[in-house]
């Protein structure tokens, strides 16, 4: 694939797999049973409507082709909370917890390093789900240290506890050996082995323990009952991760996760973009595609994403 087949697999994936989770988040396990894009449901959306995963993901692409910083990427989700800006039909309808208290913090004046949560239940999946485009930015920079840092400076926007930074470290490794033509098992063990080495003896070692299944390579091999799918950042991972590597195609990735139900939107687009990277363009079905609102808006801020990469 060129590289802006490779964008738009990665974030059309994503937002096909946000838009099937949309109508039915929040709703438990085994109490639906998506096969198809819906609409309608928990937010009263349309079908193809996607939420502030795919939203927020492209406020952070905006940033990156305009070489903006952290005040300026704040500034952009403010506007998506407020004036509905990156949102598919001019109005938010939905944000996480951690992400409005950061967007409210840089609002009062804080300083960046006060806008992120730093608390233990600050451990939401917010940074994690939007973080992706960092794979292609960073994909030729040698120095894992180099692409931690970077990492580090946009998670910690609205997330600063090392968990949540930990997750999207791994995720972000992930995606950048897929690009680089890894199986996705060789490309979940190289990036596991990536960060082992380079992260143990610092400061997020002490975090290894909450992402012990991850870690020691034992997710793939988890039963379904075992995976959690709520908000919660280590989950969250868990569960995408896990769905993606169960799957054959992009379309029986991103279905298991969704309905593992809870966090569905959330699930659904992170496991889309890893599916979206791995199956190509082709992979994902084009009706589903062409379902989405704001497809074109979607494909132009992609196109010239791939073009500044």
């Amino acid at each position: 694939m060129t590289l802006h087949k490779k964008v738009l697999s990665t974030i059309l994936g994503g937002a096909v797999g946000d838009a099937l989770g949309v109508p039915v988040e929040f709703k438990k396990r085994d109490s639906f049973q998506i096969t198809t894009m819906t609409g309608y449901g928990t937010y009263n959306q349309p079908k193809g409507t996607w939420s502030d995963d795919t939203s927020l993901t492209m406020c952070l692409i905006d940033n990156l082709i305009d070489k903006q910083d952290e005040y300026d990427l704040m500034q952009k989700f403010a506007n998506y909370w407020s004036d509905g800006y990156w949102t598919p039909y001019g109005e938010m309808f939905d944000i996480g917890i951690a992400t409005s208290e950061a967007i409210r913090r840089y609002k009062s004046g804080l300083p960046k390093e006060e806008w992120g949560g730093s608390a233990e239940y600050d451990n939401g999946n917010g940074a994690l789900m939007r973080i992706a485009p960092l794979a292609f930015t960073l994909r030729q920079e040698p120095s894992f240290i180099k692409r931690k840092e970077e990492i580090e400076r946009i998670a910690h926007v609205t997330h600063r506890h090392l968990r949540s930074t930990l997750g999207c470290i791994i995720y972000v490794e992930l995606l950048i050996r897929l690009l680089h033509g890894d199986e996705p098992l060789e490309a979940y063990e190289n990036a596991v082995n990536l960060c082992q080495k380079h992260l143990t003896g610092t400061e997020y070692e002490a975090e290894f323990s909450a992402y012990e299944r991850v870690l020691n390579l034992s997710l793939p091999h988890a039963a379904r009952n075992a995976i959690g799918s709520t908000g919660y950042v280590v989950s969250s991972l868990e569960a995408s991760l896990w769905s993606f590597l169960q799957s054959d195609d992009y379309e029986e990735a991103v279905l298991t996760a969704v309905n593992l139900g809870e966090d569905t939107d959330t699930i659904g687009f992170i496991t889309g973009t890893v599916a979206g990277v791995y199956y190509g363009l082709d992979g994902i079905p084009e009706e589903w595609i062409f379902q989405l609102a704001k497809k074109e808006e979607l494909e132009k801020a992609c196109k010239k994403f791939a073009d500044i990469c």
